[in-house]
């Protein structure tokens, strides 16, 4: 392949030798590619473009070596292949993606234009289990960075479906209750509150795919047959968002779909360029981080689903970093909350979350136990109004396990006395203590003790 390519440079123009080096290296870099899959350059059969692409991923010494991850060879009716266009049916002002528009998004995303989304992500959505069962309010979630978004809207799914609906009670019993078209309704309430304040209750931009491609590929620029062809929907009411979102739903739930990538993609636009790099600062240039060959969200994604602004870290308002520049945490009280135990605590005490996060308006959290994320939650909205309640109270844990065929439910008991302790824990066993769940939890409320009410702990 090598010797072709300079076969017919040498048949065109002279080039110079700056050029020369510079496409040679461009050849070094895919024959490196090839060569880790056992490619060779006598293979002609052309590949799938979408399943057969590589992502390349810099190591974890932050050396910026390139290390290519292999994602499968996969055929173009498989779970990765490329999204069918959108079906439109609004009449909103709209605009296809241009160059600059990709090349921006995918540097805020990546860091960089050559990165693309791995597989799990391609095939993540948001899928609900099935109405009228123990887990209707649930959505199905799978592996992989996008599994962080999809339980944060899932926290959000469950303040619309608790605490949001008119004439429905908040209670346990609700939740199960629901229908597909409530199911619809939850969804399409979640994704479009979470874009309206994400671009400050002025407009939301929703992005669509659709059969003409807008942005062509080039050396600096890795195209992945999907966002070169997304048309952006600008939407001035937060009703109207919601509308648009309900009656373009396949387009984020339906499978091969892209769901996840294309909220993702919505709520970046919606929030603005401008907008996140305000958010962002120093210790955050970028939203995304290469991981086993995937990428796994930064604090600032989940924070801008949560409180709508890309803070990148969750801590209360502005902190000093070491070389004292300033490092933005989360300014003002979150609708739901987030609480974390595990790897992600550092030295300098930035990883803890302040109280902004811990308590939000309304009782529910998302959890990072470990790396893995669920949501805890109350039915009782009181339940961080009145200290009372927090004596003692139920929460429901949802982590999107397969094996998890409906919500634990843990007592939480704030109010024990010391003398009781000890036989408390000879009741519960020394294991109990020191589940990552009941650790993140006495993150918020310490020295509670935790019922798992039968089921084995997990996480």
């Amino acid at each position: 392949m090598a010797v072709a390519f300079l076969d017919q440079e040498q048949s065109s123009q002279e080039l110079d030798l700056e050029e020369i080096t510079r496409k040679i290296s461009f050849l070094d870099k895919w024959r490196e590619i090839f060569s880790y899959h056992r490619l060779g350059t006598n293979n002609t059969t052309p590949q799938n473009r979408e399943g057969s692409h590589v992502s390349v991923a810099k190591s974890e010494d932050g050396s910026g070596t390139p290390h290519p991850k292999r994602q499968g060879l996969l055929p173009s009716s498989g779970p990765c292949s490329t999204p069918k266009p959108s079906i439109i049916s609004s009449k909103s002002s709209s605009f296809p993606i241009s160059q600059a528009m990709a090349t921006k998004l995918r540097q805020s995303l990546f860091g960089n234009t050559v990165y693309v989304f791995s597989c799990d992500w391609k095939k993540a959505c948001f899928r609900f289990h099935d109405p009228f069962s123990d887990l209707a309010f649930a959505l199905e979630v799978g592996k992989g960075g996008a599994q962080s978004i999809q339980m944060a809207v899932q926290g959000l799914i469950i303040k619309y479906l608790l605490f949001t609906r008119e004439g429905k009670d908040c209670n346990f019993h609700s939740l199960c209750a629901i229908s597909k078209q409530e199911q619809k309704q939850a969804l399409a309430a979640a994704l479009a509150g979470i874009l309206w304040v994400a671009g400050e209750a002025e407009k939301a931009i929703i992005c669509l795919v659709t059969e003409d491609t807008q942005v062509t590929s080039t050396p600096d620029y890795a195209g992945d047959n999907f966002t070169e062809r997304l048309q952006l929907f600008e939407v001035l009411e937060k009703e109207a968002t919601e509308k648009f979102i309900y009656d373009h739903l396949q387009c984020f739930s339906g499978e091969g779909s892209h769901g996840v990538i294309l909220f993702l993609y919505s709520l970046i636009f919606s929030r603005t360029f401008e907008r996140l790099q305000k958010d962002l600062d120093v210790s955050t240039i970028h939203l995304l981080q290469p991981n086993a060959g995937g990428f796994l969200c930064r604090q600032a994604v989940l924070n801008m689903v949560l409180t709508g602004r890309a803070s990148p870290h969750v801590f209360n308002g502005c902190q000093n970093g070491k070389s004292q520049e300033i490092l933005h945490g989360v300014p003002a009280r979150s609708s739901i909350g987030y609480l974390q135990w595990g790897k992600q605590t550092s030295e300098d005490g930035l990883s803890q979350v302040g109280s902004m996060l811990k308590t939000p308006k309304f009782p529910i959290w998302l959890c990072n136990i470990n790396g893995s994320y669920s949501v805890l939650f109350s039915t009782n909205r009181q339940l961080l109004a009145d200290w009372k309640v927090e004596q003692r109270f139920d929460l429901h844990l949802y982590g999107g396990q397969p094996f998890q065929k409906k919500p634990a439910r843990l007592t939480v008991d704030t109010h024990s006395h010391p003398w009781e302790s000890d036989q408390r824990e000879e009741e519960h066993g020394p294991g109990r203590r020191f589940s990552p769940v009941e650790m993140a939890i006495r993150t918020k409320w310490r020295e509670a003790t935790v019922n798992w009410n039968g089921t084995v702990p997990f996480f």
